[in-house]
């Protein structure tokens, strides 16, 4: 039988796009949410900060900057330091329930912002990568049934202890959230976990909630299907479509950081003037070529795109806020000519660095042109 060491391996399939690269588990590119509310559950049980932090490499005052940044390692090493720390049996679902909506900031806006719950159970599943995942999860309906299939992350500190915790403060995170959006008389009428049962079997139900199925090949949170067809009492939908704007931008965002991207990325920045090759960033990265090629295919990207991304941003950046001229900002971001600057900018925005920089003021209607700004044209 399948046991709780056994499902760090499997894939699920969720959304299938570029947008979906997860970063590696050192990558430093989520909030501090997660870490935060499990100093708050050990909190109450009256242990000090300082202890879940342990090897984490975070101060408290980190964990309390909206500006840091942390990597999966980081969570799952404060978990681990969780269980070891707490006396609580059920820490990890206990901890879970107290997530909500709020704790996600424009991901959990954009689900509170859904027109019905089959979209906001879709965009939750293709979003779900801006929220420091310890799982992959899919969500399908089956048979009257909604189901959403929880799969720990593969780290090598996945051990079956932090696995189920992982699993326990999901169907926690779950429950919460779903209550959030379709109200507190929510409650999934069964879970399914590859756990063996406990020792007392009926106290483990009793603290979930629900009916719990042990030795499954898979972790599941089921509900009645029924509850998709209400409707959102928050749902609107001119909210709705402005926030997945953002929410594209911030994947977008979090895809510039990680892996071979951001390290790319951040060479650019720094040797704008110096115009490098993508060998020169080959050797800088102690890779070759071909396979600095193959890793950004990886991501969805090429060195071009990148490159003109990065030049694209920044020129619009100093359109809008600095008085540098046209020749100032091509010199800037390692044009030849300004003349060359300027064909580059019509390509990527169908507009004149000094058509941009006048819609900047006076709005796009004002010259009639349509702009790509945040595009690959």
């Amino acid at each position: 039988m399948p046991t709780s060491t056994s499902i760090g391996t499997e894939k699920l399939s969720g959304a299938d796009d570029a947008r979906t690269y997860s970063p590696g588990a050192e990558e430093k590119v989520y909030p501090t949410q997660k870490i935060s509310i499990v100093l708050e559950a050990l909190a109450r049980e009256g242990i000090a900060a300082g202890r879940a932090l342990t090897g984490v490499g975070l101060s408290v005052q980190d964990v309390a900057d909206p500006t840091m940044r942390v990597s999966l390692t980081q969570v799952i090493t404060c978990c681990r330091n969780a269980i070891r720390l707490s006396s609580d049996p059920m820490f990890g679902y206990r901890t879970g329930l107290q997530f909500h909506m709020s704790t996600y900031g424009m991901y959990g806006f954009a689900m509170l912002s859904s027109m019905d719950f089959r979209q906001t159970m879709r965009f939750a599943e293709r979003y779900h990568p801006l929220a420091a995942p310890l799982v992959d999860m899919a969500f399908a309906e089956e048979d009257g049934l909604a189901v959403w299939t929880l799969v720990p992350k593969p780290h090598p500190q996945m051990d079956a202890s932090l696995s189920r915790q992982v699993v326990e403060m999901y169907f926690g995170i779950h429950t919460s959230l779903h209550r959030d959006v379709m109200g507190s008389e929510f409650a999934p009428s069964e879970l399914r976990v590859t756990l063996e049962a406990p020792s007392d079997p009926a106290a483990y139900v009793g603290v979930l909630g629900a009916p719990v199925r042990f030795r499954q090949p898979r972790n599941q949170l089921l509900f009645d299907a029924r509850w998709l067809d209400h409707r959102p009492s928050l749902g609107n939908a001119l909210t709705y479509t402005a926030v997945l704007e953002v929410c594209d931008r911030f994947v977008d965002e979090l895809q510039r950081r990680a892996g071979v991207v951001g390290s790319v990325r951040h060479l650019l920045l720094t040797n704008l003037m110096r115009n490098l090759s993508l060998r020169d960033v080959a050797r800088e990265l102690g890779m070759s070529v071909r396979t600095l090629r193959r890793r950004l295919a990886e991501q969805g990207a090429s060195y071009r795109q990148l490159t003109d991304e990065l030049r694209r941003d920044l020129a619009i950046n100093y359109l809008r806020e600095t008085a540098m001229t046209v020749e100032d900002i091509a010199y800037a971001l390692g044009f030849s000519d300004a003349a060359n600057f300027r064909q580059a900018f019509r390509r990527w925005t169908s507009a004149t660095p000094q058509q941009y920089r006048t819609a900047s003021v006076k709005g796009p209607e004002a010259i009639g042109f349509v702009r790509s700004e945040g595009r690959q044209t």
